[in-house]
């Protein structure tokens, strides 16, 4: 059986207790501090797991010597996080704290010489002086009215792009009255009313304004005016990445989806553009296709890269890098100022995985980045001249590597890895040889007791292997009887690799004394395409045969009891659709946040472009307003191709709509746990209670848990404490 144990002192020994540097700074009123809570039995408990610190965000210094990262650490009394600064030698050593503030920082990042750091807090822009280790005075540098969510300097630092909520077309009553300002309501006339979790009274706009001696107040709408109803960044979480200035600060280059309302909702039509702040003149890069994102320039600015799904309206299409040839110009009268992209090419093409967070080598002639390959998170390098792709991290590393934040002169990659035994951390890589840098939580989990993990393939119905992750107990024994989990998993289209979840956290399910399945079945990302897009319009099909065929595994050996299913999202769909099918492999059922009627979520979720796609439309179709035929053909509607909807008269979607989970409820008989949050507007609150009504309805031990301030997640220290109690208090009630 390949194995592996968990030990952090496999890599290098570690600190004993947290230390840090800097004991001249006192903390301030609301700091949060890292625990130092005590295991004596050498159990994970929910307790454990949010007391460890959550590293993020490292940046590497001009000189290459130091990183610059934030921890956050939480206090379950005081039901709240706190993110402070920290920095830590490149070679190792003891991390040096930089701030012991009561409310967040974020966003931090080296000024271009190394001598201050610029941050965010408190939804405004600061600067402070940095020398030895500690930071100086801080310097308010923008204090722009409602806040900004996020900013990104120009390379010389005379300009920034900051991120502000402006107003979008859902009304508020003082809108249309200014007396009404203690009424509560939302008025729309188009679709996007919602999204994720918020009602869109505003949406994200990026501003460009020069940095002079005094603070920014105010600055230019990138997209011309607040009046304008495109989004930039992207939501529903404006990821700054999606803007990048060139080397010499005169372009902007973004990511942008410029449709409003049902076509923003039916499409993810995402174009690259390039602006000009000097002229505010924009240019269009990309036009038709799918979704194309995060562009980053090369080091002389002759080359833009970014990311591009193909389809539009297929949220799970292959993620690949694009590369093009800026051409400039030159200015003068009937020119343009914007340079033009030409030559647009594919560089993965031969490439089977996603491609996540380019980032260009310091020479300009290759890009790394980081892909999820066959359940693990590798580091990839592409030379564009030479066509050539190259692994740099090996395949027997069972970590998740993210994206390089640095690269020495002996291609040494500066990163961050987690597994499903720790949480983020900081690591140099170099082929096989890992070094870890910092070690955050060592002192808390260096006190748990040791367990083994192992990569199972297991047989599919249809002949096929699929990796299945398995995590034993700590103390496991064969001989012994222990109960189960397999994990069903959310998307449709993701991976169970070597991830570390605050919500599924593997290693606390097998601390409870559970064996954990996680099977990557049909759909997940990590395996080539053929095998993600096999789910699409085939949900009640081989991948829940998938999860049958690795549950009846799991079973069949004389150390298991019981299995249980779990899973959020169309991971709770997963559980909802086996408790109709399943007969008597599973013994207990939870959902989280799960699809019960599909027929309703289609008409409440908001992407629409997920369940159009998904639910069996007629995917050579993407969206093109009046591209499909005529209204009535049960393909477009209204000028909106709709191949997904329940009113579709398309073979899949037909079935797909006929085998909702909501029909088989006559066949439920297993006790099922719903849980939902109220302010999920991805898959609605009423799906989970549906659900539990049902399973009530049918006299199924069923118990329902709805938090009414969370979204599609739970978020809040206290709540995700309850959660995790109730999610272990059900299966130790009926598999134990």
């Amino acid at each position: 059986m390949k194995t592996l144990k968990y030990t952090l002192a496999m890599i290098a020994a570690a600190c004993a207790v947290f230390a840090c540097k800097n004991e001249e700074m006192k903390p301030q009123q609301g700091y949060i501090g890292p625990s130092n809570i005590e295991i004596p039995d050498g159990h994970m408990t929910p307790e454990v797991l949010l007391s460890l610190g959550r590293l993020s965000d490292p940046q590497l210094s001009p000189d290459g010597k130091t990183i610059l990262y934030g921890v956050s650490y939480t206090s379950i009394e005081e039901n709240r996080s706190v993110r402070n600064l920290f920095t830590i030698p490149v070679e190792g050593g003891d991390p040096t704290q930089l701030t012991m503030d009561g409310k967040s920082i974020s966003s931090a990042r080296w000024s271009k010489d190394g001598n201050s750091i610029w941050f965010l807090q408190g939804g405004q822009l600061f600067s402070a002086p940095y020398k030895n280790g500690k930071l100086g005075k801080r310097a308010l540098r923008a204090d722009v009215p409602g806040g900004i969510d996020d900013y990104l300097l120009s390379p010389d630092e005379s300009q920034m792009i900051y991120v502000k909520g402006v107003h979008s077309h859902v009304e508020v009553p003082s809108d249309t009255d200014p007396a009404l300002d203690k009424a509560s309501a939302y008025a729309t006339e188009d679709l996007m009313y919602r999204h994720w979790d918020h009602w869109r009274t505003e949406i994200a706009h990026s501003f460009v304004a020069t940095l002079a001696n005094g603070v920014v107040t105010g600055g230019m709408d990138i997209l011309g005016s607040e009046e304008c109803q495109w989004e930039l960044p992207n939501g529903p979480f404006q990821d700054i990445a999606d803007l990048a200035w060139s080397p010499d600060g005169r372009y902007i280059a973004f990511a942008c989806k410029p449709l409003t309302g049902k076509e923003y909702a039916f499409s993810t039509n995402t174009c690259i553009f390039i602006y000009c702040p000097l002229t505010g003149e924009i240019s269009q890069v990309t036009t038709k296709g799918g979704y194309d994102t995060h562009p980053v320039w090369s080091p002389d600015g002759t080359r833009l890269a970014w990311l591009s799904m193909e389809r539009d309206g297929y949220e799970a299409d292959k993620v690949r890098l694009m590369l093009g040839d800026v051409i400039r110009e030159e200015e003068g009268e009937g020119q343009s100022a914007n340079p033009s992209v030409t030559d647009i090419r594919e560089l993965t093409s031969a490439f089977k995985y996603n491609v996540e967070s380019p980032v260009w080598a310091e020479d300009g002639n290759s890009i790394y980045f980081s892909a999820l390959t066959e359940g693990l998170g590798a580091i990839y390098n592409v030379i564009p001249d030479a066509g050539e792709i190259f692994r740099l991290t090996a395949d027997n590393l069972w970590f998740d590597f993210g994206s390089p934040f640095g690269v020495q002169q002996d291609g040494t990659l500066l990163t961050t890895f987690m597994s499903m035994d720790f949480p983020t951390e900081l690591v140099a890589v170099t082929g096989n040889a890992v070094r870890q840098i910092t070690f955050e939580n060592n002192h808390i989990l260096s006190q748990l007791d040791k367990h083994e993990t192992e990569a199972r393939m297991i047989k599919t119905v249809d002949g096929q292997d699929m990796l299945t992750w398995v995590l034993y107990p700590p103390q496991f024994d064969p001989t012994k009887s222990y109960p189960a989990i397999e994990i069903t998993l959310g998307g449709p289209q993701g991976t169970l690799s070597q991830d570390w979840s605050y919500r599924w956290n593997y290693l606390l399910m097998c601390h409870q004394g559970y064996v954990v399945v996680l099977p990557n079945r049909r759909g997940t990302t990590a395996f080539g395409q053929p095998w993600c897009e096999q789910i699409s319009g085939d949900y009640i099909g081989l991948n829940m045969q998938d999860y049958l065929s690795a549950a009846k595994a799991i079973k069949a050996e004389p150390y298991i009891s019981g299995v249980a299913a779990c899973g959020a999202s169309y991971g709770g769909y997963s559980v909802y659709y086996l408790a109709g099918i399943h007969g008597d492999v599973y013994d207990c059922f939870i959902a989280h946040a799960g699809i019960f009627n599909e027929e309703h979520m289609y008409m409440t979720t908001e992407e629409m472009w997920f369940p159009n796609w998904d639910n069996g439309g007629l995917h050579e179709y993407a969206y093109e307003a009046g591209k499909v035929g005529a209204s009535g053909d049960g393909i477009t509607f209204g000028g909106i191709a709709q191949g997904g909807s329940p009113w579709s008269n398309l073979p899949k979607a037909r079935r797909h709509y006929d085998n909702s989970p909501h029909k088989l409820v006559q066949n439920w008989h297993t006790p099922i746990l719903c849980i939902h949050g109220g302010s999920d507007f991805r898959v609605p609150v009423d799906e989970g209670m549906a659900a539990f009504n049902a399973a009530q309805m049918m006299g199924v031990p069923s118990k329902l848990i709805v938090f009414p301030e969370e979204n599609h997640w739970i978020l809040q220290p206290q709540n995700a404490l309850y959660w995790h109690r109730s999610y272990f208090g059900w299966l130790d009630r009926w598999m134990k």
